[in-house]
């Protein structure tokens, strides 16, 4: 087997049938329960607070995953919803998945991506078809957000599935759910809690087999629409305010110089929507939502410990990206920075994971699927685009070699992208394209837009992004070595726009 990541492509030869015929090794294999919230930022975890979590947050039930499993310090999401999702069914980078053709549909009273007529399994291959013929029974419960049709009894044996487009119900409250393919229905109750109890259920059934669950949370994703126990959480709790929430912003791209999704109020502090929510309050609701998430962490430990398969269950727990709250000019994801992108990931497994441990090179969402398939024997037939963290579970202080490759072409995907680099309307979206890649403590962005900088960032020096060495004469080899860097990790992985991309703004060294 090739392995490597972005940096080093992941070609995985197929071995389902031998895994097929071996049912004794199948029984051994471990449950997996991968959990999957909805624009998440590690800031929301208490035991993230070196990371720079907010200090008045309380999450036990998370406290105590990280506490019995390893935390990764520096993961990072896709840039949009769609894609990250994307990426975690193929392994592959957007640039690279064929099949997935999401466009916006103007009849729909809510025109969120849709896919009305699916996806060709031939052309855009999901591991978790692999994996059921492997042997194991695979369950999804909660959001799919990439297209109408979920893949019951084709990628799931047993689904529960919210596909954000149903006029009933709302994001947290009587969603309308398509449970095992049937045609959506009305279930009652506020969300966390609802695909908590049928995630509950699937885990205390007489399994005869490892299975995989795949539970979507689409909390804490605005509106905050928080649930009535959590209403007078953090009453009194004192939010900062980010000091570059408004512009201008010296060293950054055109886009970026007085990007902001805030208005000032008459005291000059942000204020967001055509509500104008004030910052503070929006990050206060947005915090009592993942306090009901983490009653929910609470409530599947428990059931697992119950039902005596806690410790012989990799449990996965991360999101799709992280969300900004006033950082950069931010109230969303999609932006380059670290405020938009970095989500938790935490991983428990007693028989390797290291308790406690921490890692902290960069990792991302490509990197969960080898992981995955790593604890359950699968190997699949295509490339995938990530690294298997498994050698990282066992020596958090050895951390990851190689580089992290993200890419915002928010839900475009495969030949789409080759087409639509050069396109004149993507250099007018209020954030355009862009590529980014993250190289220890380094991280450079290019901005698909002609002529324009670049910028790299210091992570560890500056953690805010603030200062772009890249327009600094001193880093002029840093900024030769991470373009570099950025073409290899391209060609790694096939991107055939390489040759597409504009060029950057030339910037005058001489002193």
């Amino acid at each position: 087997m090739k392995t490597g990541l972005l940096g080093g492509l992941v070609l995985i030869g197929a071995a389902v049938s031998a895994l097929a015929e071996t049912p004794a090794a199948l029984d051994s294999r471990p449950n997996v329960l991968f959990i999957y919230t909805d624009d998440q930022s590690h800031r929301t975890l208490g035991s993230y607070l070196e990371e720079g979590a907010w200090p008045w947050v309380r999450t036990p039930n998370l406290d105590r995953l990280a506490a019995e499993g390893v935390k990764f310090s520096m993961a990072y999401g896709s840039s949009w919803c769609a894609p990250s999702r994307a990426i975690v069914l193929t392994g592959q980078q957007p640039h690279a998945i064929q099949g997935i053709d999401l466009n916006r549909d103007p009849t729909s009273r809510r025109p969120w991506a849709t896919l009305a007529d699916g996806y060709d399994p031939a052309v855009t291959p999901m591991w978790p078809r692999n994996l059921r013929q492997a042997g194991y029974d695979t369950a999804m419960i909660g959001k799919w957000h990439l297209g109408q049709n979920a893949g019951h009894g084709d990628l799931w044996d047993h689904s529960v599935v919210w596909d954000q487009n149903t006029p009933e119900g709302d994001w947290y409250n009587d969603q309308s759910l398509s449970i095992d393919g049937a045609p959506a229905e009305v279930v009652p109750g506020y969300s966390t809690l609802v695909y908590t109890d049928f995630a509950e259920d699937y885990i205390r059934r007489d399994h005869d087999k490892p299975w995989l669950m795949w539970l979507c949370y689409n909390a804490p994703h605005l509106p905050n629409t928080v649930h009535p126990d959590t209403r007078d959480d953090y009453t009194d709790v004192e939010v900062p305010i980010p000091a570059d929430w408004y512009g201008p912003r010296a060293g950054k791209p055109t886009y970026m110089r007085t990007l902001t999704m805030f208005e000032p109020d008459l005291e000059g502090r942000p204020r967001y929507g055509h509500r104008s929510w004030r910052l503070e309050d929006l990050i206060v609701g947005y915090n009592r939502l993942v306090l009901t998430l983490d009653e929910a962490m609470g409530r599947l430990l428990d059931t697992l410990e119950e039902t005596g398969q806690l410790d012989n269950t990799v449990i996965v727990f991360t999101s799709d990206q992280g969300f900004a709250w006033g950082e950069r000019g931010y109230a969303w994801k999609v932006g380059p920075y670290d405020a938009c992108l970095r989500m938790p990931l935490l991983v428990r497994y007693p028989p390797e994971a290291v308790a406690g441990g921490v890692v902290r090179s960069p990792v991302s969402i490509a990197d969960v699927v080898p992981t995955i398939l790593s604890y359950t024997g699968l190997e699949v037939d295509w490339p995938l685009h990530g690294r298997n963290l498994r050698p990282a579970l066992q020596a958090p202080e050895a951390g990851v070699e190689g580089r992290v490759l993200i890419e915002h072409f928010l839900s475009s995907f495969g030949p789409q992208i080759k087409t639509a680099v050069t396109d004149e309307n993507n250099f007018t979206r209020t954030i355009p394209w862009w590529l980014a890649i993250v190289d220890g403590h380094h991280k450079y962005i290019r901005s698909l837009v002609p002529n324009e900088i670049e910028e790299i960032y210091d992570l560890q020096a500056d953690p805010d992004e603030q200062h772009n060495l890249a327009l600094n004469p001193s880093h002029r080899k840093l900024l030769e070595k991470m373009r570099s860097a950025l073409i290899e990790e391209l060609e790694a992985t096939d991107a055939h726009f390489i040759d597409s991309i504009p060029a950057p703004r030339e910037i005058n060294f001489q002193p």
